[in-house]
């Protein structure tokens, strides 16, 4: 959090919740409130020097009331770029034929999600001696799950379970990969395995990452379907250590990427929030409800920012003009955590 905004935000919260007279900040006004029970901040200057009993602020608010306290929700934003490719590595060994129908469910609720345009959408077998000669056309806006079962049914398939390699080999052999994807666009990556990834040239997974993550100008993104350990699996029958997707799960938690169990009825969730990841953000949800609606502050990279709406219907701030990528964004406001506990809201 930057100096400033606790410099502005904080000392309004000090004001309001009923501290001494003998602190305020500086502003250019010459004329007093007319109500001495109430302050209102105007426009405020940096340095903080000592001032009459009363001070103007930005919003009217009651001195005596209990505002609760300060809470901050942030982001930052993913850089602009050209559409986004999308490729599925899945393993094509005989135990996976059993997720079929999740794996459908999954990617047609990833095209669903997706944005009208600027999607490209592969798949290619979590085996390098076939994913470096899939040649396949991906899908684009306007194709359906239909067409998506189709590639999956065509799709070279191998036995291999080398998601790491896989992808690599995709991404820098394949020529014909090569037409059709774009340097100038995102990129998502989402591995489906039952098995634990087993590459051997990116024997250390943080090799991985180093390569993996110099694509794309950094706007390179991972999702993970994968066995899960056997303390928080999802699955029916016991997973074996050896089956867990530690390497997998490792390289996403990297990229903050998502992570969906492979025995879930419905990776829908998952799979959804993988897509949004991508698209610059044009509102948050904010994890608490303000006590003081007017007590919401929106700065970008530490400047104030008005170019912004907030509904209570969904408790979310929707941006005027979608943050440019990059640009740190901060919501701070008052809530009261008491409050939030009764209604269920634990925060995120």
């Amino acid at each position: 959090m930057g100096s400033w905004f606790w410099r502005g935000f904080l000392f309004l919260i000090m004001v309001v919740s009923g501290c001494g007279p003998d602190y305020g900040m500086y502003i250019h006004t010459t004329e007093e409130p007319q109500d001495p029970d109430v302050i209102v901040i105007t426009e405020i200057q940096r340095e903080v020097i000592v001032v009459p009993q009363y001070v103007e602020v930005e919003v009217i608010v009651e001195v005596e009331a209990d505002y609760g306290e300060i809470w901050v929700d942030s982001f930052t934003q993913i850089q602009s770029v050209n559409g986004v490719d999308i490729v599925w590595v899945i393993d094509t060994s005989g135990s996976m034929y059993a997720y079929n129908a999740q794996l459908y469910a999954g990617i047609g609720a990833m095209l669903s999600a997706l944005p009208a345009t600027g999607w490209r959408l592969a798949m290619v077998a979590a085996d390098g001696n076939y994913a470096e000669h899939e040649a396949q056309f991906p899908l684009l806006p306007g194709d359906t799950i239909t067409d998506a079962q189709t590639m999956h049914t065509n799709m070279l398939k191998g036995h291999l379970e080398q998601g790491f390699d896989a992808i690599y080999r995709f991404l820098v052999h394949n020529t014909y990969a090569q037409q059709w994807l774009r340097t100038d666009a995102a990129l998502l990556v989402v591995f489906v395995s039952d098995e634990e990834d087993q590459s051997t040239n990116f024997s250390q997974v943080q090799d991985f990452v180093n390569w993996y993550g110099n694509l794309r100008n950094g706007s390179a993104y991972l999702a993970s379907v994968v066995n899960q350990p056997s303390s928080t699996s999802l699955c029916a029958h016991a997973v074996s250590p050896i089956h867990v997707g530690d390497r997998y799960m490792d390289a996403t938690n990297q990229f903050g990427g998502q992570i969906v169990d492979i025995c879930d009825s419905d990776w829908s969730a998952g799979v959804i929030d993988s897509a949004v990841q991508i698209s610059p953000y044009d509102k948050i949800t904010l994890t608490h409800t303000p006590s003081v609606e007017n007590s919401i502050r929106v700065f970008l990279d530490g400047q104030l920012d008005w170019d912004w709406a907030y509904d209570s219907s969904d408790n979310t701030i929707y941006f005027g003009s979608v943050p440019d990528g990059g640009v740190l964004v901060e919501v701070g406001y008052l809530y009261h955590p008491v409050e939030d506990m009764d209604t269920g809201d634990t925060g995120n």
